[in-house]
């Protein structure tokens, strides 16, 4: 959901906002910080999707934002296609520091409002670990993994307790940060059912207990402080995944959790148009639910009756149009169709059509992105062993999120890759949008003709080395 959210960044303005009303001291917040080895010379600071102002970066890379009459909550900031969270309140005085190498790890802040900033981003980052941790208790029982859970999240209140104790933060820190843990809890609840291996999606779900998902009577599904909020939208992804599935078992005799059903995902658009009334939430989860039925679906015919009913539902026109322009993209990718016209630059920066480096072998075109360094390792590797099983195919890396060489021949260094066959767009944005880059895993196959033989295929599903033989024996 994070990444996704990125990319429908792209087409919002740069431009800032002003605001009315006379200012004063007490609501005043100061914002600002260091970005090391920086992709692009801004930082563009948003809260509930809107751009509050773009700042850009001195020659040390740093900058300074005096917010006036600042409105408490949660806000984002954005750098070079990567995004992260920052709570704001009035006298706050925060700077950040990150290295866009590793960008959520290397985030610290400092300064009046640092620490609840700190425990926010940990809570944050230790929630993605954990997801490993609860992976392996979700073999388990409903039971037994109830109670497993219920003791992680236990020992998280005890420690949010102990931290308040000695810091005094305000309501709404602590309203974030409990909520923050709830989420956690439930949306841990929410996916068990689709990674436990002891049944089908249909078995699993008629296995929980009756009161499996009680805590469903208390969710908040328009709570406007958590817009900005990256595991709320995560959490009413799987949980909107979840109700659709229950709902449509009941009308088919499916079994199985099938990401390409059209039923079930016009199931899924019409119940978060029925339970979401909180705008800015409600348009990112309907444009989420949109873009990865599309994704999973390669049958384009039926494109266009989930995006029917999404440019009926949604009130964002700037999400419209992006879906539009992503299905249109699609189905001028289908198999048999050339590669639209892209530029890329190779390592020693000479601008070339990408229809022109393909050769006259099939080619395998992978894209990788700085905002998730260990996709850029695992793709990679699984490259390196690929070649070694089909040296009659060319594999070509592209840099799909970043326009700054300097950045790119770095990452290319420092994890020591062969700079034979890698690319950067020159305009990554039109390049995204012209290959449908979403999600990023995507794979391209291309025939020793230059043609399309699959626009959307994963190096890493079991049938990928299938596709591959059924392409060298065309």
């Amino acid at each position: 959901m994070k990444y996704l959210y990125l990319l429908l960044l792209l087409g919002i303005s740069l431009t800032s906002c002003k605001k009315d009303g006379k200012e004063t001291e007490e609501g005043i917040a100061y914002f600002g910080g260091e970005v090391i080895n920086p992709s692009t010379n801004y930082v563009i600071l948003l809260q509930a999707n809107s751009v509050i102002d773009t700042f850009t970066l001195d020659s040390k890379n740093r900058f300074i934002y005096k917010l006036k009459n600042v409105s408490p909550g949660l806000y984002t900031f954005s750098h070079g296609g990567e995004i992260q969270m920052v709570l704001l309140e009035p006298n706050d005085s925060i700077m950040f520091r990150l290295n866009t190498m590793e960008f959520d790890e290397s985030l610290v802040y400092t300064g009046a409002g640092a620490k609840k900033n700190n425990y926010l981003i940990d809570l944050f980052l230790n929630g993605e670990h954990e997801d490993q941790v609860v992976l392996g208790f979700s073999q388990l029982s409903p039971q037994i993994f109830e109670e497993k859970l219920d003791s992680l999240k236990e020992l998280k209140l005890k420690k949010l307790k102990a931290f308040n104790s000695k810091q005094s933060p305000s309501e709404l820190f602590i309203h974030l940060a409990e909520s923050s843990i709830d989420i956690q809890y439930n949306l841990s609840k929410e996916v068990y059912p689709f990674v436990n291996y002891g049944n089908t999606e249909r078995g699993n779900f008629e296995s929980l207990p009756n009161n499996f998902y009680d805590y469903r009577e208390k969710i908040n599904y328009n709570d406007p402080y958590l817009v900005d909020y990256f595991p709320y939208s995560s959490f009413l992804k799987h949980h909107f995944e979840n109700l659709a599935l229950a709902k449509h078992f009941k009308s088919s005799k499916d079994s199985i959790y099938s990401k390409q059903s059209i039923e079930y995902n016009l199931v899924r658009l019409q119940i978060i148009d029925s339970l979401m009334t909180n705008e800015n939430i409600k348009n990112s989860l309907l444009i989420s639910a949109t873009l990865e039925f599309i994704s999973n679906n390669k049958n384009v015919d039926d494109y266009d009756k989930i995006l029917n009913y999404f440019l009926n539902t949604s009130t964002n026109a700037q999400h419209k149009e992006y879906a539009n322009k992503i299905v249109n993209s699609l189905k001028s990718l289908k198999s048999g169709n050339p590669l639209p016209d892209i530029v890329v630059f190779d390592i020693s920066n000479k601008e070339l059509n990408l229809k022109t480096v393909l050769g006259d072998k099939p080619c395998v075109i992978f894209f990788w992105s700085q905002s998730n360094m260990m996709r850029v390792q695992e793709c990679h590797n699984k490259v390196d062993e690929l070649k070694q099983k089909y040296p009659e195919i060319t594999f070509i890396g592209i840099n799909a999120n970043n326009d700054n060489q300097d950045l790119w021949k770095k990452t290319l260094e420092k994890y020591k890759l062969n700079t034979e066959n890698e690319f950067i767009f020159k305009n990554p944005k039109e390049a995204q949008q012209s290959l449908a880059i979403y999600p990023i895993n995507k794979v391209i196959i291309v025939d020793k003709n230059g043609k399309i033989e699959n626009s959307h295929s994963n190096m890493f599903s079991i049938n990928f080395e299938e596709e591959l033989l059924g392409v060298l024996n065309q």
